[in-house]
């Protein structure tokens, strides 16, 4: 399996929230862990309350870094530290630079339906039921356009594999 389908792979079925940095308004960076949802394209689809701050921090500046992060792989190798020997290997990591996109509504009412019936079919059924009214009033789909790609842990070595999205 290739780099890329490990990550996949990796996103999709075992790393669960990712964590989203946003920029306010004073330029800093602000995460948080949220559900976010990896396509094949490398783009990410999130659908959002549409109250919350960070659809205006979208709106000021729509830079946006999505990273999952898990235990390292069961077939990487540290032999050869750059700096420091941890002891320990590094992480999988999967990170995604690009920009906000708010969607339309049909847009952000398939994306939430598709999510939420799959998880509901693996009997995560907490979150709320919600309507088409519901979801219009209430969520908006945002799409983060894919810019650079790094993953790291994908393979026998640390060496992460990095490129751009034109």
């Amino acid at each position: 399996m290739t780099p890329e389908q490990s990550a996949m792979a990796f996103v999709q079925d075992e790393a669960g929230f990712a964590q989203v940095t946003t920029i306010d308004r004073r330029g800093y960076p602000v995460a948080r862990s949220m559900t976010a949802f990896l396509d094949g394209d490398w783009s990410v689809h999130l659908v959002q309350r549409a109250s919350h701050a960070r659809i205006a921090q979208w709106r000021r500046n729509p830079r946006t870094l999505v990273t999952w992060v898990g235990e390292p792989s069961a077939v990487i190798r540290n032999d050869a530290p750059h700096v420091f020997d941890l002891g320990t290997l590094p992480d999988r990591l999967v990170s995604i630079r690009g920009d906000a996109e708010f969607m339309p509504a049909d847009w952000t009412r398939e994306v939430f339906r598709a999510h939420a019936d799959a998880h509901r079919a693996l009997g995560n059924t907490r979150a709320p039921l919600r309507s088409d009214d519901d979801v219009d009033e209430n969520l908006l789909g945002v799409r983060i356009r894919p810019f650079r790609v790094r993953l790291e842990g994908f393979g026998a070595d640390p060496t992460p594999t990095t490129w751009t999205i034109d």
